[in-house]
């Protein structure tokens, strides 16, 4: 009897606390949303948010998947019936239709080549054949002086009200589209960028490799062939079609092997010094900014040096960024021209520092873009610090 009274008592408070938790958090939660303010303040906060939600979705632009998802939270914008999203080919969203309906793009061409919004009254619904209820506003999605698409509204009846938050909602998609074209106008340019390294890479440093194994064939076969193998897995990485970025410890595995096939060329004019920091080894950086580097200094460092020729790589933890220096001391270059050449007024043997520098600058800011020591007869010394953490960059 008293286990009985102690486990009706034990239920009893509980129920009691999870009654004081729940009122507890229900008051923090109106509390927290009165304290938005006023109900402009509110309505201002619920709008932002809605734009917060539907802007994930046109990250890539006017696709399928994208307009479909970004027409859920964007109908409530407009308070309509329905909303579509179209690009200049097909209607790729309709949110809040119901069934089947008939092809709309008769009507969204005409905005399409006109540029302005435009309203479709009930009785040309009608003779398209269109189920929704009351009438149409469509406006036009641009990305410069292009039209790329509409968004549309269905509702009873189209005022001027709708006719400006139509507008105001398609100019908005737009400023999203034309942010994820600058995005694909980017990762463009960076395979471009990409693409010229590699045919630089191509004529010089082939035609030598290819010379200098041959050079072994008959003299060393054993060495020709390991040669041979080294050049194929140099071309492979280099050439490979896959990935912006990759790590240090790829790169520089990549140098060792160029390296090796440099050597076999110059022999013992070319003395090569490695001061790695494991701890940086993992670092991502973009694809092929080493190499560049090291191939310069080879070139452009100790081609036109009489006598031996010296480089010094190093890689090393320097607090939140990983710091690699490359440094010869061969015949140096001239600042001015220097300066020139990473401008882009110059176009020269060096094109392969202004691109590494100008990706770096892309991807990380200015204040990550090459330091440059050099002079005339006093060799060169290139400095490259990326940041060690880089949660939107894989390898």
């Amino acid at each position: 009897m008293f286990s009985a009274a102690v486990d009706t008592a034990l239920v009893c408070a509980v129920a009691v606390i999870t009654l004081a938790v729940v009122g507890f958090l229900g008051f923090r939660l109106s509390r927290s949303y009165r304290d938005l303010g006023s109900d402009a303040d509110r309505a201002t906060y619920a709008t932002l948010h809605t734009a917060t939600l539907a802007s994930e979705h046109l990250r890539e632009g006017l696709t399928p998947a994208g307009a479909t998802r970004a027409a859920r939270h964007l109908r409530g914008l407009l308070r309509c019936d329905v909303l579509i999203i179209s690009d200049d080919t097909a209607v790729l969203a309709r949110e809040g239709a119901r069934g089947d309906h008939p092809d709309l793009m008769p009507l969204v061409t005409q905005v399409l080549a006109t540029g302005r919004t435009q309203i479709v009254r009930r009785q040309r619904l009608d003779a398209l054949g269109v189920a929704e209820p009351g009438e149409l506003v469509l406006s036009p999605i641009r990305v410069g002086k292009h039209v790329v698409g509409t968004v549309g509204a269905f509702t009873r009846h189209v005022d001027a009200g709708l006719v400006r938050a139509t507008t105001e909602l398609a100019g908005w998609v737009s400023t999203q589209v034309g942010l994820a074209e600058l995005d694909s106008s980017r990762r463009l340019l960076a395979e471009a960028e990409v693409r010229a390294l590699r045919a630089q890479i191509s004529p010089h440093f082939i035609y030598n490799s290819l010379n200098a194994i041959a050079s072994f064939i008959t003299t060393d076969p054993q060495r020709a062939r390991e040669l041979v193998v080294e050049f194929a897995d140099f071309t492979r990485y280099s050439f490979r079609r896959h990935g912006e970025f990759t790590t240090v410890a790829e790169e520089l595995r990549s140098i060792d092997r160029y390296l090796l096939l440099e050597r076999a060329r110059f022999g013992d004019r070319l003395r090569v010094r490695l001061e790695i920091g494991p701890e940086v080894l993992s670092t991502v950086i973009p694809f092929l900014s080493l190499q560049p580097l090291v191939e310069n200094a080879v070139r452009h460092g100790l081609e036109s040096k009489d006598g031996t020729g010296n480089i010094t790589i190093t890689a090393h933890d320097a607090g939140a960024f990983a710091e690699v220096t490359v440094e010869d001391d061969g015949v140096g270059i001239d600042p001015e021209h220097l300066r020139s050449v990473l401008a882009g007024h110059t176009e020269d043997i060096h094109v392969g520092l202004r691109n590494v520098d100008a990706r770096l600058r892309q991807v990380y800011g200015d204040e990550h873009g090459l330091v440059i020591d050099t002079a005339p007869g006093a060799g060169t010394l290139i400095t490259l610090r990326v940041p060690k953490s880089q949660p939107g960059h894989r390898a």
